[in-house]
């Protein structure tokens, strides 16, 4: 629904859509344009006077996009509207020179370097505030006892403060991905029709180096129009981003439900659930976190497709890419913008967590009586008896010390001292705390700026 008035805010940001739209890429395109004349101008491939016109005066503010758009139309060309537009605003010699020796795919190659640039920056940005969110509700709730489930069911106790270090972590890895992968994907591309920089002859590396430079670019090892993968990959580290945002939605989505009501997010007021059940309140953002995150990952899949290529340029890829590509830049940034607002709203109700731990009768200290047990009886023989005792108890409805208190094998050896102990919930977190501590002071180690405690 790109392009729609009413639900464009689902499926994109402003920010982003400014880089992505028309106005945006020609702008991006002609300064790409003028980079490669003020580098040929320099090297005295083209005329110095003429760089300097080309450089001032092919603008996307000067240009006319309906006909540029027209001429593209026209001459099914993806470049050729674009030069005639600029044609008629520079002089006849500039527009002679204007895009020499290039071809559309160094443009557009080199333009999504400038935009991985850009969405990178946007990632980091909000992936670090979400980071900050995360760890601060993993210090708050370091200590505050929440079932864990495994298969869907309750396993044994945790803390919510666990979870949250958990996903911090997560979050951190993506950054890291975000800065190492900055020195392979943010390159520039010149190498004109096959690559090989023919029309310039022996300038052609010095020329490609100045261009990249003038841009702010990293300068690639050769020419990389039959080699896709810098694509993909950015691609598919904003989709694992998008997942690990799904995740996180998904699991809050989950927490939110009636029967569990653990975790909530920010109520805002006006906001209507349903037009037929006036008293929902739903999960809104968790909810678009999992269908941004799928797809974002088939977008994404279609630039891995891509790298499959024949030859030295095979449109039937990259022309792909113009289609994946900005979506998968907008969709992320959907994610990523929805993913802070739920994380900074964030409701977390303790005493609901405390209350699920012992419902159904306190099960979810098994593994702890089974431990204690088998420093008597052994490892084996304790989770027989264990076992037994619960499967008994569960078919009877009775609770936990119930089904405990009635198999004399373990009376014997647990008194009720003991059990009293075996099951208090703050202790029955284990070592969740100390990993909260540990995960947190990882980061801080290897915070990037700023406050290391936010």
């Amino acid at each position: 629904m790109r392009g729609s008035a009413v639900y464009a805010h689902l499926w994109s940001t402003a920010e982003v859509d400014a880089l992505l739209g028309d106005e945006g890429r020609l702008a991006a395109w002609l300064d790409i344009l003028a980079a490669l004349a003020r580098a040929q101008g320099e090297l005295g491939l083209i005329p110095a006077e003429v760089a300097d016109e080309i450089a001032r005066k092919a603008v996307v503010e000067n240009l006319d996009l309906a006909y540029v758009a027209a001429e593209t139309r026209a001459t099914e060309h993806s470049a050729l509207g674009l030069i005639r537009g600029v044609q008629r605003v520079v002089s006849p010699e500039a527009g002679e020179w204007f895009c020499h020796g290039a071809t559309v795919q160094d443009v557009a190659d080199t333009w999504f370097a400038l935009v991985m640039r850009d969405i990178g920056r946007i990632a980091e940005r909000d992936l670090a505030a979400i980071e900050a969110s995360l760890r601060k509700q993993a210090r708050r709730h370091k200590a505050t006892p929440m079932a864990a489930r495994t298969h869907g069911q309750p396993g044994l106790p945790v803390t919510f403060g666990y979870k949250a270090a958990v996903w911090a972590a997560e979050v951190r890895r993506h950054r890291e991905r975000l800065g190492d992968g900055g020195g392979r994907w943010l390159v520039g591309q010149l190498g004109g029709a096959a690559g090989t920089g023919s029309l310039w002859g022996g300038s052609r590396r010095a020329l490609q180096d100045r261009f990249c430079d003038v841009l702010g670019l990293g300068r690639p090892e050769g020419p990389w129009i039959s080699a896709r993968d810098r694509i993909a990959e950015f691609g598919s580290v904003l989709a694992m981003i998008s997942a690990t945002l799904g995740k996180i939605g998904n699991e809050v989505l989950e927490l939110q439900r009636p029967e569990i009501g653990e975790v909530f997010e920010a109520f805002t007021p006006g906001a209507v659930g349903s037009i037929t059940m006036p008293h929902k309140r739903n999960p809104e953002r968790s909810e678009h976190l999992v269908t941004l995150a799928r797809l974002v990952r088939a977008e994404a899949g279609v630039l891995v497709e891509s790298m499959v290529v024949e030859h030295e340029r095979d449109g039937r890829a990259w022309k792909a890419e113009w289609a994946a590509f900005p979506e998968v830049c907008r969709l992320t940034a959907a994610s990523l913008a929805s993913a802070r607002g739920l994380v900074d709203g964030l409701t977390v109700d303790p005493a609901a967590m405390a209350a699920n731990i012992v419902r159904g009768g306190g099960y979810l200290f098994s593994e702890r009586v089974m431990g204690a047990l088998a420093d008597k009886v052994g490892k084996q023989s304790a989770h027989r008896l264990v076992y037994e005792a619960s499967m008994a108890g569960i078919e009877a409805g009775r609770s936990f010390r119930e089904a405990l208190e009635a198999v004399p094998a373990i009376t014997d050896v647990l008194s009720p001292a003991d059990l009293d102990e075996l099951l208090d919930p703050q202790a029955a977190v284990g070592q969740a705390p100390e990993i909260v501590d540990e995960i947190l002071g990882s980061l801080g180690d290897r915070e990037r700026g700023g406050d290391p405690r936010p």
